[in-house]
């Protein structure tokens, strides 16, 4: 079985996660006392099935775009874990290993935070909002026809242009695209033409994922470069190639202030002079909300699974 992606929209989600916080601690309060062992043993239960269903109510109740920072958190609270663990079982190396844990995850939690234009505080008790204080929104940004074109159409952008930077994201990932997008690489740079690719923090389901593909695909580490590198890159670019990207892409984070990701740095493609956009189709990504960069004048969507709209392009590019 497999969970929704979208979050839980509970009306009440605040005041169930006090009232089950609250039953944790009162049943660990009956545990430590030391009361009879029926007692004691029905508190340590009730106090396991407290905590199960607050940890799967808090968790679901974040958006699917706030999962990498999840993912850190609750890297950093196994850490913790581990490291009181260590303190009753009188273990210093449980406690040091637990204890680098926890930090570590803290402090990739407070990047991914930043990276996002987060605060902790929203994406832990599941608030949809950004840092961004909102304000009139601009409904035309989401107005307009998206353009579609074939392999062949993109297969002649990608030859005539004399830079091209990639963009991956989640769903490059899952179609395991990443050995046909070197090969690609491989015979545009052969070509003469300058390619990069242009990571954001959150890209992916957890922090450096796509670095890592990219790594084991063979991609030269040189050509990789980070959000902050290369956003004011595009509008000197030929041909922007983005892969199952989506919410790292979206200009309504800087067009429209009431959007939910506002606020957010994202890569700011559609500063290039063409964009190339491969999806499975037009759906929303995780965050759930239209991206305009779709409908743009200079922008082109490649539908389709990017192995195999990956592979065709790496079987025509000569």
């Amino acid at each position: 079985a497999s969970l929704q992606t979208l979050h839980l929209a509970s009306l009440a989600h605040s005041q169930i996660n006090m009232a089950m916080g609250a039953g944790t601690l009162a049943t660990g309060a009956v545990f430590v006392s030391q009361p009879s062992e029926g007692l004691a043993t029905a508190a340590l239960m009730t106090n396991a099935g407290l905590t199960s269903a607050l940890g799967y109510h808090m968790t679901s109740s974040i958006g699917g775009a706030d999962m990498p920072v999840v993912i850190t958190v609750l890297n950093s609270y196994s850490g913790w874990a581990l490291c009181a663990e260590g303190f009753m079982l009188d273990n210093p190396l449980l406690t040091v290993v637990g204890a680098l844990i926890g930090s570590s995850g803290a402090i990739l939690t407070h990047i991914m935070c930043e990276a996002m234009n987060r605060e902790i505080s929203s994406v832990i008790l599941g608030g949809m909002g950004t840092k961004s204080t909102g304000g009139e929104t601009d409904m035309s940004i989401y107005e307009g026809v998206h353009t579609e074109i074939n392999v062949d159409q993109c297969v002649d952008a990608l030859n005539e242009a004399d830079s091209v930077i990639i963009v991956p994201g989640y769903g490059l990932a899952v179609a395991k695209a990443q050995y046909a997008i070197a090969d690609i690489v491989a015979k545009l740079t052969k070509q003469g033409t300058k390619v990069r690719f242009g990571i954001h923090p959150v890209a992916g389901r957890m922090p450096g994922q796509l670095n890592v593909l990219l790594a084991e695909a063979g991609v030269p580490y040189d050509v990789v470069e980070e959000m902050e590198e290369i956003n004011d890159d595009f509008t000197e670019t030929d041909v922007v190639l983005v892969i199952g990207a989506n919410d790292t892409i979206n200009s309504a984070a800087i067009d429209d202030p009431n959007s939910i990701i506002a606020g957010m740095p994202v890569l700011e493609v559609w500063n290039a002079k063409n964009v190339i956009i491969m999806k499975r189709s037009m759906a929303q990504g995780y965050a759930g909300v239209e991206n305009p960069v779709f409908f743009k004048e200079n922008t082109d969507m490649l539908l389709g699974d990017a192995k195999q709209t990956c592979d065709a392009l790496s079987a025509k590019i000569e």
